[in-house]
């Protein structure tokens, strides 16, 4: 080493080179893209100048770095410190030329002695000199923009902000204070461009590029930084980084805590985005309806009222979408008895794609039992098998109960709604919550009971007929005709031919137009008759702010016409007395038959009582639906909402407080503006995966939450997913993603993400029918059944597997999707 050039490949402490170069060297060395320099040490210079001996040595060092230009600048002892950085304060020359490099050290040098830098010095109890000033000679970088980072913000504190300052080519300017730059602000550690300039100067590839860099600079120091950067082309470039001398708040305690939300279930019923008023009345609805749940099953009021903040807390709304919180739905059935030695089988109950990370799940309830606390909690389970079994016996006269006390909700014609007052359009409401929603003992009890009956019933059946017992059990249990999910199909294919002959009123229902229904009286009378029953079984039906059928007919006229065309019969429902499917099951084991016929008829009771249950909850929804449009428009007449579709950016709670008289504010203008323009920028952003977990609170651990990637689409030429629906057809896939604007061509294979009983528009001329989500109960198979045509659920990125418009062949019976060239 030189006593008088120390090169930028041999680091040396500030004592040495100073704290400018001392820390490029440093950062140099782990791999920061620092433009080549070396060090002219305080011993190369005396009183007049530089030492002959500094200057041979100068020259060649010159000669080894590859630059035409260069940028001399100070690097003192005590510049760029933790606590006094010296900004400003000794000379930089820019862009010079080899031959004055030596003159402009000099001169450098000798800006220690400035008048300027010894009051800053004494300003901040240092010496009031700086003797020992090395210089930096360092090849020019020729930018198109340059500028400066501060990993923190200077002004509040934050450490979750980087403040960028770009202009274009040389950043002297902007040091300097000339000019101020385009400032960008972006959120870490996510980097989210939260400010930008309306014509921005540098790329989101650019401020990509600079944030990651900040924070590897930040911590290997371990405290916020004041970088001086520069862009030539694509290639950034580090020319100065020091700390951060002014007040910071403390960084945010590390929160060790997780939240995992998951969708994989739920999105069957709120697909896409859900507004405020949805989610705020799905969230009271399973509050309310799981703490009956887990009450029916043993647990006693005391643990309930204990765990409220866990049946409060079981949906979340993340960026306009809803998701599960799943680990309080696994506190939830941890209250259960039974669940330490019952865990792996409560868990299947939740229905989502995977369980929790066994790091995770262990955690939650109590571990499993041994020695006499097991022999306890066999004799929990016992109890809840005996109470299930009263409640299977007394099951009749429970769903008889829950409807007198429904249809007493809903007593009121809907046509009254509009003629009442605020406050008894309020009192039908909480009739609702009162005689229904608190009161979900039916429901409740039948889903528990299906679910056992219909997984018990399927393994029977497939020990003891393979395929064929599978088959039998599809037939018997889904295809059943009293089920009510069916009759919509039944009712629009009857009505499809009324019209047969009638190519101009065909024509206008394919079009959505029904004004040519008064040529048909008939027709017309089963239209108003199906919309009476069934106006609510829209597409999306449980969000609050879709359009019902009696609002909009439009899907029903379409499929009215869609029906005309196809000639496919109706698949014949079985009911309780036909043995016909028994028999092909059970050819030669008339003993096996007669064990089974009892076991899948009370299987097919829960099943039948299952979907008409549910057409009851969308009654319910309707109701609750309505009684909202009810008050929106008074809301608007009183000049509260600019429209009354507004009202959909309200919460229940903020609606019956703004007429019972507990809000917060009667303005809810502003409420609404705040909310819509959060709906906006939630449909900007990418869509989240069906799972992902984040650390500590939600209000700071969403941001660094990483979205997962789409899964990779699938090369293969066959894929499997779960069978429902008997039958073999090879025809072109149609993929439908809105049901509202898309349709089937006469013959095709529908191919969705999930399906709703608003899909009425779109089944009638489906060949087959592949769907990503959904079960042997779902809507999908259930209809598929009744219109006589093959079924594939559960197929997992079906809609990125296939393309629209190639053929592949649908066998219903074993689930397999075969593409035609495999």
């Amino acid at each position: 080493m030189s006593d008088f050039i120390i090169d930028m490949s041999m680091p040396q402490s500030a004592s040495v080179v100073g704290g400018k170069a001392a820390v490029l060297m440093a950062l140099a060395e782990q791999g920061f893209n620092v433009p080549s320099f070396f060090v002219i040490t305080p011993d190369a210079f005396e009183s007049s100048g530089l030492k002959k001996e500094a200057k041979t040595e100068l020259n060649a060092a010159l000669s080894a770095l590859e630059g035409h230009k260069f940028a001399v600048r100070s690097s003192g002892r005590e510049e760029d410190g933790v606590r006094h950085s010296h900004a400003g304060q000794f000379l930089t020359v820019l862009n010079v030329n080899a031959s004055n490099v030596a003159r402009s050290a000099i001169d450098v040098f000798k800006s220690a002695e400035a008048e300027h830098l010894s009051k800053y010095r004494k300003q901040k109890g240092l010496s009031t000199s700086e003797n020992d000033l090395a210089v930096l000679v360092q090849v020019m970088v020729n930018p198109h923009s340059a500028g400066v980072a501060f990993t923190a913000d200077p002004v509040s504190g934050r450490q979750d902000r980087l403040i960028i300052s770009a202009v274009k080519g040389l950043a002297d300017s902007l040091v300097n204070g000339e000019v101020n730059g385009e400032t960008y602000v972006v959120q870490t550690p996510s980097n989210t461009i939260i400010e930008s300039p309306d014509t921005p100067l540098l790329s989101s590839a650019n401020l990509d590029d600079l944030a990651k860099m900040s924070a590897k600079i930040t911590q290997y120091y371990s405290h916020p930084q004041d970088i001086e950067w520069a862009f030539s082309g694509d290639e950034l470039f580090l020319l100065q980084s020091r700390p951060i001398t002014s007040t910071l708040r403390p960084p945010p305690l590390i929160d060790t805590a997780k939240i995992v939300f998951d969708n994989s279930n739920i999105i069957e019923s709120y697909p896409g985005f859900v507004s405020p008023l949805t989610f705020s009345f799905a969230q009271y609805s399973y509050a309310r309806v799981y703490r009956q749940f887990v009450s029916l099953l043993g647990v006693k009021p005391n643990i309930v009222r204990e765990n409220s903040a866990v049946f409060d807390n079981m949906l979340s709304r993340i960026n306009g979408r809803v998701y599960y919180n799943l680990l309080n739905w696994y506190r939830a059935l941890a209250l259960l008895p039974g669940f330490s030695i019952n865990r792996d089988h409560m868990e299947v109950m939740m229905g989502v794609d995977e369980p929790l990370p066994v790091e995770i799940s262990s955690t939650i309830g109590p571990k499993p039992s041994t020695g006499f606390a097991r022999l306890r909690e066999y004799l929990s389970l016992t109890r809840v098998l005996f109470r299930l079994i009263k409640e299977a016996v007394a099951m009749r006269w429970t769903r008889a109960r829950f409807m007198r006390r429904l249809n007493r909700a809903l007593a009121r014609p809907e046509e009254d709604l509009d003629k009442l007052p605020l406050s008894a359009l309020a009192a039908e409401y909480r009739k609702i919550e009162a005689q229904v929603l608190d009161q979900w003992d039916a429901p409740l009890i039948n889903d528990f009971l299906c679910m056992f009956a219909f997984g018990g019933s399927r393994k029977l059946m497939e020990k003891w007929a393979g395929q064929a017992g599978l088959t039998a059990h599809n037939d018997i249990l889904i295809g059943q005709g009293n089920i009510i999910s069916a009759e919509p199909a039944q009712r629009i294919r009857k009505m499809g031919g009324l019209i047969e002959g009638h190519d101009a009123l065909k024509f206008s229902l394919a079009l959505g137009d029904g004004t040519l229904l008064e040529q048909h009286p008939e027709l017309k009378k089963q239209v108003e008759a199906y919309l009476a029953k069934f106006k609510d079984r829209c597409t999306e039906e449980l969000k609050l702010e879709s359009i019902t059928l009696d609002r909009d007919p439009a899907p029903l006229y379409m499929a009215i016409s869609a029906a005309a065309d196809n000639n496919t019969k109706l698949h014949t429902p079985n009911n309780s007395s036909s043995d016909q499917p028994l028999n092909v099951a059970f050819k030669g084991k008339p003993i096996r038959k007669v064990l089974i016929k009892p076991v899948l008829n009370w299987a097919k009771r829960r099943v039948r009582d299952r979907e008409n249950l549910r057409f009851e909850r969308t009654r319910i929804f309707g109701r609750a639906r309505n009684i909202l449009r009810a008050i929106a428009k008074q809301f608007y007449a009183h000049g509260l909402l600019d429209d009354p579709e507004d009202i959909f950016f309200l919460t229940v709670q903020e609606i019956l407080g703004g007429v019972e008289g507990f809000a917060l504010s009667p303005d809810f203008k502003p409420i609404i503006a705040l909310r819509k323009t959060a709906f906006e920028h939630d449909k900007t952003l990418p869509e989240r995966g069906s799972r992902f977990i984040i650390d500590g609170a939600m209000v700071s651990g969403i941001s660094s939450a990483d979205i997962s990637p789409p899964p990779p689409v699938s090369n293969a030429q066959i894929q499997t997913g779960t069978g429902c629906s008997a039958g073999i057809v090879t025809a072109p896939v149609k993929i439908i993603t809105d049901p509202k604007t898309q349709r089937l061509k006469k013959g095709e294979i529908l191919v969705a993400k999930n399906t709703d009983p608003g899909w009425i528009a779109v089944f009638s001329n489906a060949s087959a029918l592949i769907v990503e989500r959904g079960s042997l109960l779902s809507h999908s198979a259930i209809v598929a059944r009744e219109l006589g045509i093959p079924c594939v659920v559960a197929l997992k990125g079906a809609m990125s597997w296939l393309e629209d418009g190639e053929t592949v062949t649908v066998d219903g019976s074993s689930g397999e999707v075969r593409r035609k060239n495999a």
